[in-house]
């Protein structure tokens, strides 16, 4: 306590004295200099904290937008519809587009390939094209038609899998259309037609990677043509986080 007391004295006595006497005592005093210039304990906490709380707040938006591109790649790969939900049957394991070279109605050599890029509704016949072309050809296109503003991320392919030329008839209805011939024994090992049923029975459909990923029933009607343009929209929206129309850098 007698401490105590004669501290307390120190200070009121120099308390008493003139300005630069009281600049002299507080010199005489360093633990009154110490108190103030020591920096707080919890200033340094609070400083770590913000600088987590930053990383974390990062990190979190990294997350946000690395969001849609991981659940449509989760949703299209992993949680894929079950079969009763769909109405074209998945193709498992995939199958990539070959490295063919196709021709196009007037000769010119194309790879296959270059049809990567779009999702793809394919249909397959010979050059002559009968009713079950001719239906296929209109119902590639009306689906088409039908996806509205999302039409532009699907093409509508005609594989040609002979040698017999295209009738010039068609060739008004096929305007929108990418027609190319394709060796028949080449395309039967990439695009097979179910058990019991012909290639040219079915539409196909390939995604953006060169894909071939679901094959539509044979002997389509108007029905089918509406659980068809579902799963077609189910397929696009899936992939509208990382596909866009148009195939990259092509206008």
């Amino acid at each position: 306590m007698s401490g105590s007391k004669s501290s307390d004295g120190s200070f009121a006595r120099a308390a008493s004295l003139p300005p630069d006497s009281q600049a002299t005592a507080r010199a005489a005093h360093p633990l009154g200099l110490t108190v103030h210039t020591l920096p707080e304990a919890g200033d340094a906490v609070a400083t770590a904290q913000r600088a987590r709380h930053g990383r974390w707040k990062m990190l979190g938006v990294l997350a946000i937008c690395a969001a849609p591109v991981i659940a449509s790649y989760f949703t299209y790969y992993v949680i894929r519809p079950e079969g009763r939900r769909n109405y074209g049957e998945l193709i498992d394991p995939q199958r990539t587009v070959p490295d063919l070279t196709a021709t196009t109605p007037d000769g010119a050599p194309v790879p296959l390939a270059s049809l990567k890029g779009q999702w793809l509704l394919v249909s397959v016949a010979g050059g002559d094209c009968d009713a079950q072309c001719q239906k296929h050809l209109y119902l590639q296109r009306q689906l088409r038609e039908s996806l509205g503003k999302e039409k532009d991320r699907l093409d509508w392919v005609w594989l040609v899998n002979d040698g017999a030329a295209v009738p010039d008839a068609l060739a008004p209805a096929l305007q929108k259309a990418t027609v190319l011939r394709v060796d028949g024994a080449a395309l039967n090992a990439w695009l097979a037609p179910a058990e019991g049923h012909q290639q040219a029975e079915h539409l196909y459909v390939v995604d953006p990677m060169g894909n071939w990923m679901m094959r539509f029933p044979a002997a389509m009607d108007a029905s089918g043509a509406a659980k068809a343009k579902r799963d077609l929209e189910r397929l696009l929206r899936a992939s509208s986080s990382w596909d866009e129309a148009g195939r990259p850098g092509k206008p």
